[in-house]
């Protein structure tokens, strides 16, 4: 555990860091990319001798695991390195506060919980679910791609449609994905597979969100400083980049705030652009997901095994409501 943490840490710190804080060669980065690869390498070591790993490595044997875990970890990184910051540009750009903006995410949320509402039905009563991941993954490229697009004049309800859009394939995507991995392990080791697929799933979400922060926020530095010269020339400046804020934006002179306004959206968007390879990658990856039937019984030795380990709790109704079936299959 102690050695996962420790991997886990530095990855995301170096991915934080790297190009914004120190430099990619900066001695403490190419400290935490060594830490990162030796106490990853030291887990594999641990595990592989351990009785119990944390993370079994046979997992990594099975095709669908494997497959579903690195395009959920590559639709993490689209996902959250591309809304994370939508809150942000919408209060910069189009003048809304912090609640409106969070409110404008509203189609996105609606339309995950519809399309996951409906996908799951469809499961249950088609037991088809392949092709669901697969078009999550169109849909997601195709909304960032839409989202690429935006520009501050653009009206409100553009913007939420592309935000729908986004929320559909993400809502065809987080649980079937889970499905998936679910049903291709025996019951006994259900938990484990599931608790480490969503284990990276969540590091390629800490990893948007660092790598796109890094990202915009060299851009949007460099931007300003290009930018908002030549705009206090006309109207006065700010005191200073770090102290922006969608209240200090509204107030200034319209050059400085244009010129604030344009940095932000040209800082943004074309980051959407580069997480769609991301969402086509992983699109590309769970066409290769071999779909299995869908399991509709415990089998009765992993059901035993469970019982008596604990993990299933057996009452008294049960045991007289199958006291009849045993007494007639033992006929």
């Amino acid at each position: 555990m102690v050695l996962m943490a420790i991997a886990t840490t530095c990855l995301v710190l170096f991915a934080t860091w790297g190009g914004s804080k120190y430099e990619w060669n900066d001695p403490i980065i190419l400290a935490l990319i060594a830490g990162t690869v030796l106490a990853a390498v030291a887990f594999v070591l641990v595990e592989r001798r351990t009785a119990e790993p944390i993370i079994p490595l046979h997992l990594f044997k099975d095709r669908n695991f494997n497959l579903t875990t690195i395009a959920g970890l590559l639709i993490g990184v689209a996902m959250f390195g591309a809304i994370g910051y939508l809150p942000t540009y919408l209060q910069m750009a189009f003048s809304v506060n912090a609640t409106g903006s969070g409110l404008l995410m509203i189609p996105m949320m609606g339309a995950l919980l519809v399309a996951s509402v409906v996908s799951g039905q469809l499961v249950s009563r088609t037991g088809r679910y392949k092709w669901m991941p697969i078009a999550s993954g169109v849909l997601v490229a195709v909304a960032l791609v839409l989202l690429s697009t935006l520009k501050p004049e653009q009206p409100l309800w553009e913007i939420c449609a592309y935000l729908a859009v986004m929320g559909l394939g993400l809502g065809l995507n987080m649980q079937i994905l889970v499905l998936i991995v679910q049903n291709s392990f025996p019951l006994r080791e259900v938990g484990t597979a599931t608790a480490s697929n969503n284990f990276f799933r969540q590091i390629g979400a800490t990893l948007g969100s660092a790598v796109v922060g890094s990202l915009f926020a060299n851009r949007l530095h460099d931007l300003l400083i290009e930018r908002l010269p030549a705009a206090a020339a006309e109207g006065g400046a700010p005191g200073g980049s770090n102290s922006l804020t969608p209240a200090v934006v509204n107030a200034l002179p319209a050059p400085v705030k244009e010129a604030i306004i344009s940095s932000y959206n040209d800082a943004l968007t074309p980051i959407f652009v580069w997480m769609v390879p991301l969402a086509l990658i992983a699109t590309v990856l769970l066409c290769f997901v071999k779909e299995k039937p869908l399991a509709t019984a415990i089998e009765h030795d992993v059901l035993s095994e469970s019982i008596s380990e604990g993990n299933i709790l057996i009452t008294a109704d049960d045991a007289e409501d199958d006291a009849p079936a045993q007494a007639s299959s033992a006929r």
